[in-house]
């Protein structure tokens, strides 16, 4: 099952005072993550820390880490053509090659050409 990754703004959880956070305990702590699973404490109404329930930190790992592996194979394939596109520098004449190519002029024929594409 793959888990959307889903991260809320600070400004979109519910926020509480450092203060409340002092009165109220730990108790009031866990009541406000029972309703939300996430609550950002302020400190003179800036954000100072986030407290996520145990349940809501372990979806956002899992998340990344399904991320990182959907991402891991597609960087492995292009790592794969990079270093298969500059293998022919290590060819013995590459020098000759790009001397040749710098020092014959350009046939375009009224075309603009970039890239590998035709």
């Amino acid at each position: 099952m793959v888990l959307p990754l889903k991260i809320d703004a600070l400004e979109d959880l519910p926020h509480t005072p450092a203060t409340a956070v002092k009165t109220l305990g730990w108790r009031g702590v866990m009541k406000a993550l029972g309703r939300t699973g996430k609550v950002v404490v302020t400190n003179h109404n800036m954000p100072e820390a986030v407290i996520l329930s145990a349940e809501a930190y372990a979806d956002i790992r899992l998340a990344l880490q399904q991320a990182a592996e959907r991402t891991e194979p597609t960087l492995e394939a292009l790592r794969q053509r990079f270093d298969q596109r500059l293998a022919v520098l290590n060819a013995a004449d590459a020098g000759d090659r790009l001397r040749g190519l710098m020092q014959a002029p350009a046939r375009l024929g009224g075309q603009v050409k970039a890239g590998s594409g035709g």
